[in-house]
């Protein structure tokens, strides 16, 4: 399944700097744009990953249902 974020890029001296709109605490920092984005795409991945990761591991021994949830944002 393929998500939406928004990549956000700014040069800073020599360094790219870059986050997430939709993900506070998202941010990375690379001699270049591609390598910035590069970096922001993974740490996405480890975020969303972790985080599914504890949500599944505090939920253990409750009854809980998980579903798809698709939600259209402009």
């Amino acid at each position: 399944m393929d998500n939406q974020y928004t990549g956000v890029f700014e040069q800073v001296g020599e360094w790219w700097i870059g986050h997430v709109e939709e993900l506070p605490g998202c941010n990375v920092q690379e001699r270049t744009i591609e390598e910035a984005r590069e970096s922001l795409k993974e740490a996405v991945q480890l975020i969303v990953s972790a985080n599914r990761e504890l949500a599944r591991r505090e939920s253990e021994g409750h009854q809980v249902v998980r579903e798809p949830l698709a939600v259209p944002v402009e």
